[in-house]
């Protein structure tokens, strides 16, 4: 059964993932098959926009396909991993650069993988039920496929807040992060759908856009969170006192995600704040991803959430403090003089 459904419909062309049984986690096959249609439909003078959506009610996407990345790296190969995120962060950076309107309609869990399918278009629309998130500090990566762009153009210390604790945004959450830039009522999808492929062009979305039902919590908390995460050393944030929801998530990240991904996650931001290019952010995230199998936290971060779900990995070290700012540099260092 195909994972993916790539196709055109007048001017228009439609990808839609179908894997809901699996959230429609982005394999490594499906990234090439965007990668080919999304470059036909460039240079088709008779496509004038694209639509990226997904089957199922739970999720867009909930990230990328790890059970690989997993298998192949216990087994001390690790190239497959590198030509998996090689070929995804070009993919990547292909949309957010893309020549025509990449119109992405997101409902349900948007996390990790699915965020760079998305996120980087020219136009992307929130549904009623879409759940945001970078939560891969958690399982000892960091958020990459460009996403660590959007994280640092977030307002304030929105984006280290984020990327460190994963924090789900709802649909309000994600216009104010800069995630997402119209709501529509998932009742309205189809026909917003309909209306664009009937007018080949993305302006007929004004007519569908309307504010979101629930409300964003995180320009009350901005105060907070700049607070909170405005220390020059990241290492020394530590865990809230209080009880508010934003209190919880910090805590619960320094209990429970990767060190070195957290410290790895805050330097990449703070190497970005002059060059916020997605190009610069999947260059940085890259380098730390060539090495998180072998030097870092990822194979043990799946092994405890996703093979085991025991939920209680063995880090590398036992918090940002002990971290000696060499192992850091070496993380995001060159690879292959790139």
């Amino acid at each position: 059964m195909s994972e993916i459904n790539c196709y055109t419909d007048k001017t228009t062309g439609r990808i839609t993932l179908t894997r809901p049984e699996v959230l429609n986690a982005l394999s490594y096959e499906m990234c090439l098959e965007m990668e080919a249609a999304l470059t036909a439909w460039r240079d088709d003078a008779k496509i004038t926009q694209v639509i990226i959506d997904a089957e199922g009610e739970r999720a867009f996407c909930a990230g990328g396909d790890i059970a690989k990345l997993y298998e192949t790296g216990r087994q001390g190969d690790f190239a497959y991993g590198h030509r998996f995120w090689t070929d995804e962060y070009r993919l990547n950076a292909l949309i957010a650069h893309y020549p025509k309107p990449y119109i992405a309609f997101m409902h349900g869990f948007v996390m990790g993988g699915g965020v760079g399918i998305s996120c980087h278009g020219s136009h992307r629309i929130a549904g009623n039920s879409a759940k945001f998130a970078m939560p891969e500090c958690a399982i000892g990566l960091i958020p990459d496929v460009g996403g660590t762009a959007l994280l640092a153009r977030a307002p304030g210390q929105t984006g280290l807040f984020l990327g460190l604790t994963g924090y789900r945004m709802n649909a309000a959450d994600s216009l104010y992060a800069g995630f997402a830039d119209i709501f529509i009522d998932e009742t309205d999808f189809a026909a917003a759908k309909d209306a664009l492929i009937r007018s080949g062009a993305p302006d007929i979305l004004a007519d569908f856009a309307c504010e979101p039902e629930k409300p964003a919590c995180l320009p009350g908390w901005q105060r907070a969170v700049d607070r909170h995460f405005a220390a020059a050393d990241i290492a020394a944030l530590t865990a809230a006192t209080g009880t508010a929801e934003i209190d919880t998530a910090i805590t619960r990240a320094l209990d429970h995600s990767s060190p070195l991904a957290m410290l790895c996650t805050a330097e990449i931001i703070r190497r970005l704040a002059d060059d916020m290019s997605v190009e610069r952010a999947l260059a940085l995230e890259y380098r730390y991803a060539h090495r998180s199998m072998q030097h870092g936290d990822f194979l043990e971060g799946i092994r405890a959430a996703i093979i085991d779900k025991d939920k209680n990995p063995v880090w590398r070290h036992k918090n940002m403090q002990e971290i000696d700012p060499m192992t850091v540099d070496f993380m995001l260092s060159a690879v292959d003089g790139q």
